[in-house]
Parts: structure tokens; sequence; C-alpha cells
């Protein structure tokens, strides 16, 4: 029997896998977690001593955000390179130059996309939203104002808040995020956010200012959406921080307005009056976790949000908060892990890009504007199968 040839693997260029590693700021410890490969066989790859496969050359390029076709290069690329926006969590006690180059990144994909999405409408003939120029504001803007503004602007009433079952709590982030996009603000989403120690991203430019999500629980991901709006209210870009301790350095005024104004908007005071009573003369120097998370899930946030409200409000002492209770919450947060299965095989692009880009594409493809490579190329997918898939669940003929 004829021996059977053995198949040759792609010609990578061995730098180019370590440069598109060095490039995202990660160690050579952490790829071979993420791959579930031994520290020795990615260091192995980078040295031309092994040639991973096509499924694992392809895997190397998604964790470090390149194109696959990068790895056959003689040499980097001279990308340009992006005036990074400010970033707020220098104000946070936070450590930004191990992975300033990541969020980069995140901020370059974030513009690309906004960009596709101008061509986009270009291509199809109509205009772009446009966020409502009353709803602009500054820091010494009545945040509670505001807030109820931009719900009216959104159509989106507490009561219809407060109206949805204890099923629906975990849609308050779809649908706040559908509500921004009606009124022009394109929602991405990037899961690695959260292990660079940012919330979200918010890049302020008309039209179409974006905001970048993590993966956050769903009751957190509602407050850094209702947080982002307040960057577009303000017509603030910035890299958004998680909450840290007063000690650690403070707030901007930005970051502190913001914090209020996502509370205010997602538990309106007169709604948490009319819940809990009037504000006490004096603070309460603590709250119980039954009576805390009973107003929590009548307002569908979760009891950090509504604890951090009720500081805000005058409800309860901030020590409670900050040296009680928040160290409990950060860890719930930390342990989170989003679980359930996809409904089906293109959910996670279309979850990353959102329905306004991703309905732009389908409306694009579907009107013969633009072929099934273009559209595959505009949502970053590889596999054909993945787009007729999003197609079909889409609701685009």
């Amino acid at each position: 029997m004829a021996a059977v040839a053995k198949k040759e693997r792609p010609s990578y260029n061995p730098a180019m896998l370590r440069w598109a590693r060095e490039r995202r700021g990660q160690s050579i410890e952490e790829v071979a977690h993420r791959l579930k490969q031994k520290p020795e066989r990615i260091v192995a790859w980078e040295e031309a001593r092994e040639v991973p496969t096509v499924n694992q050359a392809r895997a190397l390029a998604d964790l470090y955000h390149r194109s696959f076709i990068e790895f056959f290069l003689k040499e980097p690329l001279e990308l340009p390179e992006a005036a990074m926006v400010p970033d707020f969590r220098t104000h946070r006690g936070v450590d930004i130059d191990e992975n300033q180059r990541a969020l980069k990144d995140i901020q370059s994909w974030a513009e690309a996309q906004r960009a596709n999405a101008l061509d986009l409408f270009q291509e199809l003939g109509e205009e772009p939203p446009v966020f409502p120029e009353h709803l602009f504001a500054t820091v010494e803007t009545r945040v509670e104002s505001a807030a109820v503004e931009a719900r009216k602007a959104m159509d989106f009433t507490i009561d219809a808040q407060l109206a949805l079952s204890s099923q629906e709590r975990a849609q308050l982030p779809n649908i706040l995020r559908r509500k921004l996009e009606q009124v022009g603000i394109l929602t991405l989403k990037d899961t690695s956010l959260g292990e660079l120690g940012a919330r979200g991203m918010c890049l302020v430019e008309f039209p179409l200012p974006t905001v970048v999500f993590g993966n956050e629980a769903p009751s957190a991901q509602a407050f850094t959406l209702a947080h982002e709006l307040a960057h577009v209210v303000l017509r603030q870009s910035g890299i958004i921080a998680p909450l840290a301790h007063p000690n650690q350095g403070g707030k901007t005024h930005t970051e502190a307005w913001c914090d209020q104004f996502a509370a205010s908007f997602l538990m309106p005071k007169e709604a948490v009056i009319q819940l809990l009573g009037e504000v006490p003369a004096r603070r309460l120097d603590s709250i119980s976790d039954d009576r805390l998370s009973s107003a929590a899930s009548a307002f569908r946030v979760s009891p950090h949000a509504m604890l951090i409200r009720l500081v805000h409000l005058g409800y309860v002492d901030r020590l409670y908060y900050w040296e009680i209770k928040k160290p409990h919450f950060d860890q719930e947060e930390a342990n989170y892990r989003a679980f359930g299965r996809a409904s089906y095989y293109g959910t996670r692009y279309k979850n990353a890009l959102g329905d306004l880009y991703t309905g732009l594409v389908m409306e694009a493809w579907a009107n013969g504007r633009i072929t099934n490579h273009n559209a595959a190329q505009y949502m970053g997918i590889k596999n054909l199968q993945h787009l007729y898939d999003i197609r079909d669940h889409f609701g685009v003929p």
C-alpha cells in the first residue's frame, strides 16, 4: 500500500506570530492558557521549531485581533496610530500601561465599524439617525432633568421598565441597546474589555457616536450603557473605568456626573421615593439585603446599582457602600460567567455589532448593493453559513 503523503502546513512567518502577540500585549502564558496549549508550544511556533495548524493560527489571529493573512507577511504593516480617547481609568488607580495597546486596537475596531456603517448608509441612499441636540448637557446641568429628557427622547418610560417581568430582567441591556440605536448611537460589544480594567468605551463623533461595552452581568451592562449614554450627552469621549473608592484619587467631574446620570436614568428619583418613601432626614447606617434586593428587583436592576442610587439620593450612608457592600458586589461581578447556548451560529457576530449595524449589512445585501462576500467582510465572518444564519434569523428576505 502506498504511503499517504503528509499534508503540508502553511508557511507562516514566525516573526509575525510574535509581533502580533506582543502588539496585543499578551504573554506566552496568557496565550497558552487561552488556546489550551503548553507555553512551550507557543514559543516553538514563534521560533519556527513547530508550525501551528490552520485552526490554531486562526485562533491566534482572533485572539490578537489581527487578520489571519498577516501571518504570511515578511514584515509588519505600518499601521497608523490612533489618538487614544481620554482614559478615565487614570483617575481610578488602574495601571494603564499594560493594556493600552489592546485598548487602542478596540478603539480602532470601533472606529472602523462606525466608518463601515456610514458607508452602508450612503450605499443605501439613507441618512444616519441624528442624535437629538436638545439632550446635550454639561456637568453643570442637573442630572435628574437630563435623565428624564433622555428617557422621553428614547420613548422608554419608567413604567415600561417596572413592568418587565422577572424573566425579562436580563433583557434590559438589550432593550437599552435598541433604544440607544434608535437615537443614533452605534452600540458594539467586545468581551475583552473587562479583562483590560475597563467597563466601556465611548467615541463621541457625530453623526453616529459609538459606544462599546463588555461582558458584564446583564444588570451591570445596563448601568454601563446608561453611563455611556451620559458621555454622548456631554459630548465627551472616554474609556470608562470601574467605580473606585474616593480614597483612590476620586473621580473627574465627567465620570461623577455620568455615574449619577446612569443611576438617575435607571432609577428616577420620583419612582424611588414612591417605592421607599421620602428621603430620611438622616442617612441610614445600613439597609437590609432583603429590602435592597426587593427595591432592585422592582427596578429590574442589580442590588449594586440600587445601593449606588440610594447613596446618591441620601437614603444610606456612603461608608456602608464603600466599606461593607462594594467589595462583596465586586467579587460577585468578577465571578459572573455568561451561560446559555447561542440560538444560532451567527449570534456572536450579531451580538458584537448590534442590530443597527447588522441591519444595514443585511439590507444592503438583500437589495443587491453589496455581494455576499462583502457582507461577510462587513460582519467579520469567515464562514458564509454564519452569514446565512444571521440573514435567516434577522428577518431580512
